[in-house]
This record gives structure tokens, sequence and C-alpha cells, in this order.
């Protein structure tokens, strides 16, 4: 359905694509609109190219950029091929994109784990655009392409609940929060923002977050001396999260607000993007 989309929505045949999108979204936007962004979004653009498609849990992504990697074209379709969600925006890149932590880190976990958000793009990281935490991961676990089991109502049907949290790298504890209480399935806490989280000190002025972690589950308290793959705590769901995961990030700072999030470097020389299993 979508394999000449690059030539035909240069093109200018919207309609075609407009009549592909879920009837939820044709109520939230005509097609005389919907032609009218496309229209507007266009302006400058003689061609697109397809940045990649992936499947990511329910559903297919697919990025096209112009070609001057200015202006990108989001699409979202579940798996019988309808068009759940379409972006026009800009493409943002960043300079600090070069800039690699000078350690070498593997993921906090133990197990395999489902990139839920991550990479070097707002549309496949949307941390991408907030400085301090630009190249951070969110991870969950996935069996059988769910995240739950039952009714995923409560954070105890989430695979990623209670999961072994490790140190990525040898350091030192520098800041511990434990007492943030575990939200509810879907209910957010904006102002305890990271919920329960662990800051570790690493050689060449390095720090690592890990954040969203059970309520009283962290094994290490301040001042103690880590290894790489020692437990540290169990995932949880506590914070500005609306299910169990894990935020993992490497900065230059301990102060997160004032951090420059780094973009990490991992054992092997991979990297790692969204709906990537690690």
């Amino acid at each position: 359905m979508l394999s000449n989309f690059e030539v035909e929505f240069v093109q200018g045949e919207w309609k075609k694509y407009y009549k592909c999108t879920s009837k939820s979204f044709q109520k939230q936007i005509s097609y005389w609109r919907f032609s009218r962004m496309c229209r507007s979004f266009l302006k400058g653009v003689s061609a697109l190219k397809r940045q990649y498609e992936k499947k990511l849990m329910n559903s297919i992504q697919i990025l096209f950029v112009d070609e001057q990697c200015e202006k990108a074209v989001h699409i979202v379709t579940d798996l019988q091929g309808t068009i759940q969600g379409f972006t026009l925006r800009p493409y943002y890149q960043f300079d600090t994109d070069h800039r690699w932590t000078k350690n070498t880190y593997h993921m906090p976990i133990c197990d395999e784990w489902f990139i839920f958000w991550g990479g070097t793009n707002e549309f496949e990281n949307y941390h991408y655009l907030y400085p301090h935490q630009r190249y951070a991961y969110d991870l969950i676990r996935v069996v059988d392409h769910q995240a739950f089991k039952n009714e995923g109502i409560h954070n105890e049907d989430y695979f990623a609940f209670g999961a072994k949290v490790v140190a990525p790298l040898d350091g030192k504890v520098l800041q511990v929060i434990q007492h943030i209480p575990d939200q509810p399935v879907g209910e957010m806490n904006e102002a305890d923002f990271l919920g329960n989280y662990i800051i570790l000190e690493h050689a060449e002025g390095e720090y690592s977050l890990i954040a969203h972690l059970k309520q009283y589950s962290t094994v290490v308290k301040q001042g103690d001396v880590v290894k790489s793959g020692e437990l540290l705590a169990l995932c949880g769901n506590s914070g500005n999260s609306s299910e169990a995961h894990i935020h993992f990030q490497v900065m230059d700072c301990p102060h997160i607000e004032q951090a420059n999030s780094l973009r990490i470097r991992f054992e092997g020389g991979v990297e790692p993007v969204q709906g990537d299993t690690v």
C-alpha cells in the first residue's frame, strides 16, 4: 500500500492515502485540511526517501525524509495496513549525535528486553529534542508481541515489573531514591518524574541514570562501589510512567536537569534503536 509512497505523495496523490486512514483519523481531520497540510509541507520538497520501515509491537512505522533531511513524514499503520497516524514535521538532527561516551557500557538488564524508545531522531526516540535526555532509552519486556499478560490492568501483569536491573558498568553509587510509590497502570506522577532512580558515577566524568524503579527494591546505597552486571534494584512503574519500564541514559553531570545526555558507546559496537531486542 505504501510501496510507491515516495513518488505519489510528492506528485499530490494525497486522496489515495487519506482513504487508507482509519475512521478515527478521518473524524479528527477532514480531507480538505489534510490536503492543505500536505501542500504546505511539500513547499521546497522535490523528493522523499524511505529512511526506515519497522514493526513495533502491533504496528508498522515508516519514516520518509526529504533530500535535505529537513522534513519528515512519519506513518503508523496497523498490521492490516490501515493508517492510524500520519505526521508531517521538521526533521531535526544535532551535532551531539557524534559525541559518544568515552566508556563502553551494556544495557542495565539481565534478560532480553525491547527498546520502545531509542535512536537519533524524535520519531524513534521522543527524548531526542531535550538535551538532558536526548540519547536515553526506554526498555520494556515483551512476550509474544505483548508487554503484559491478562488484561494489563495491574503492574504485576507487566513482564518488566519486578525484573532485575543491574549496573551497566563499574561505578560508585552517587544517589538513590526509592520511596516513591509505583503508579497504577496508565497514571503518571509528573511531580516526581524520575520516580525511584539510581545515579552511578563512572570513570571519565560520566554518570548513568536508571529510573522508574520499583519502590523499596534497591539493594545498594549511596557510596557503594558496584561492578558491571551487579544487581541494583527491580524494575517498577514509579514516576512519570504509564507502564512498567526502565529509563536508561548516560550524561556528563550527575544533575539531570543541568546535564547533557551522551550517546552511549555499547560493547561490540552495536547501536540499538527503537524496535530492537537487546
